[in-house]
């Protein structure tokens, strides 16, 4: 990959879809992982103003840590970079205090962890709505068109996606290219939705790697029979979740009215 063409290709994208909407700058959450790093920082070179909110709902600290540590890299080399702090753990608190009691289910916890995303698009929003900015997506091309490991109107809601076509492979080139803080680059990706933390390759099964190897078999035509062992497995991982995540990948379906039927 051309790295420096790639990161110039963005941000003048990012710069001329902003000046088109006529509007003052970006607003995007800051988890503490690789790609809510590069986007920021994708941003900022814009020379747009670029505000960073981080919103920490039961967050570990060393995600907190990494993502204070991103703000401060941030703010030392762009002067268009502000940052806000909203802590939403009381909000969520009290979201599960209104809510009757239901049976146990066995998507509880997932549930709820999307609940955690959305309040999160929620605020993003409302700093975009007072500020007249733009919120800008995280998800890369894994996530967002492969397995559809993003929260559907939670990190998924955005106005702009500027890492989508990127395989997360190449999200790290591009940190990397950055000079992000090593301490990004090194850490384990998560989506950070659960108390527990668990690793995005625990929630679904395998690596990036193994996704992005995936995604370039299905692209070719493959099938779950061509291969065997590890191979197989992936494969029949990454398309369960494509085909179950359909939903959040395509558009939105409309119901489309003959023209009989309106005359």
């Amino acid at each position: 990959m051309q790295t420096e063409k790639v990161v110039d290709h963005i941000v003048n994208w990012l710069k001329d879809y902003a000046t088109s909407a006529n509007v003052n700058g970006f607003v995007l959450g800051i988890s503490g992982g690789i790609d809510s790093a590069v986007v920021s920082a994708l941003c900022a070179k814009t020379g747009l103003r670029t505000l960073c909110v981080e919103m920490p709902i039961h967050q570990p600290l060393n995600q907190v840590t990494r993502a204070q540590n991103h703000i401060q890299y941030l703010k030392k080399h762009f002067a268009n970079v502000t940052d806000l702090t909203v802590d939403l753990t009381p909000v969520f608190e009290q979201f599960k205090g209104v809510l009757p009691d239901l049976e146990e289910s066995e998507f509880s916890d997932l549930s709820l962890a999307n609940t955690r995303a959305r309040l999160r698009m929620t605020t993003l929003y409302y700093f975009a709505g007072i500020h007249g900015y733009l919120v800008a997506g995280t998800g890369n091309k894994v996530e967002d068109f492969g397995v559809g490991f993003f929260t559907k109107y939670g990190d998924g809601g955005v106005d702009l996606s500027p890492i989508a076509d990127l395989m997360k492979s190449e999200v790290y080139e591009v940190a990397k290219f950055l000079k992000l803080n090593p301490e990004l680059i090194e850490a384990e990706p998560t989506d950070g939705l659960f108390d527990d933390s668990p690793s995005d390759e625990e929630q679904i099964g395998a690596s990036y790697d193994e996704l992005e190897w995936a995604m370039h078999m299905k692209e070719k035509g493959a099938k779950t029979s061509d291969f065997s062992g590890r191979e197989m497995e992936v494969f029949t991982i990454f398309s369960a979740k494509n085909a179950a995540n359909q939903h959040k990948i395509v558009p939105i379906p409309v119901c489309e009215i003959p023209v009989n039927l309106k005359n």
